[in-house]
């Protein structure tokens, strides 16, 4: 396993509770759009075993054609010894990044895609958008709905609607309005569903779709293989 240490070289307040860390791409380091990497703090790999509480699974939130990569994340004034360390640290200090991988590419079927998240879940998303928007190949069009009950949307310049190049946003900040419209956008039957949040999340949006008609292999979560089933399994016979 190659561990990259590499250096904050940007910090921006996306809202008042979530921030952006831009990090310097170490030679040879790369990625696809919708990847996640292990993110570390300094002294996690210090003893025998690995510190698993200064060690986080984060979505990448940039492309490599940014040439930086971008870890966007929460951060509550009541939060995790990890998020209280990243919270104070500033541009010019270490982290490293380990075990990059891709579970939600962008499919280019020639299919319709609905982009399904919840709060910070976005970032996983933008990459993917910024990618659509750059080349539109075999991907009819993108529809992106995100709720958030804190009402300080994020990436609003890049989730902005724009029907020329097929692209339609929504963000809403209550449930009732998002599975009404996560029911409405089911009626495409063809279409592959991209879910990003929390477990709890991804279990109701999947129980919306299905009943909808929706099948398992239309639907992408930011999963390992083998969880899949766990969320996905359970619905087969209906």
């Amino acid at each position: 396993m190659k561990i990259y240490w590499t250096k904050i070289n940007k910090i921006i307040d996306e809202t008042s509770e979530v921030k952006t860390y831009l990090l310097d791409r170490p030679e040879g380091f790369t990625w696809d759009e919708g990847a996640h990497t292990h993110f570390a703090l300094e002294g996690f790999n210090a003893g025998e075993k690995p510190n698993r509480s200064l060690i986080r699974h984060m979505s990448i939130s940039t492309l490599p054609s940014e040439d930086s990569i971008g870890i966007t994340t929460r951060i509550r004034e009541q939060c995790s010894e990890f998020k209280s360390i990243l919270r104070n640290m500033e541009v010019g200090h270490e982290v490293a990044i380990f075990k990059t991988h891709s579970n939600v590419p962008l499919k280019r079927e020639d299919r319709n895609v609905y982009l399904l998240s919840s709060g910070v879940g976005l970032a996983t998303f933008r990459p993917l958008v910024l990618d659509y928007l750059e080349h539109a190949d075999n991907v009819n069009q993108i529809h992106s709905l995100n709720i958030d009950s804190s009402r300080d949307f994020l990436f609003t310049p890049i989730f902005e609607s724009a029907p020329d190049k097929k692209f339609t946003s929504r963000f809403v900040d209550n449930r009732e309005d998002y599975y009404e419209e996560v029911k409405q956008l089911a009626a495409d039957k063809e279409g592959f569903f991209y879910i990003v949040g929390s477990d709890e999340f991804l279990t109701q949006n999947i129980d919306v779709l299905r009943e909808q008609g929706i099948k398992p292999e239309q639907i992408m979560l930011d999963k390992h293989e083998q969880q899949l089933p766990a969320f996905l399994s359970f619905n087969l016979s209906s």
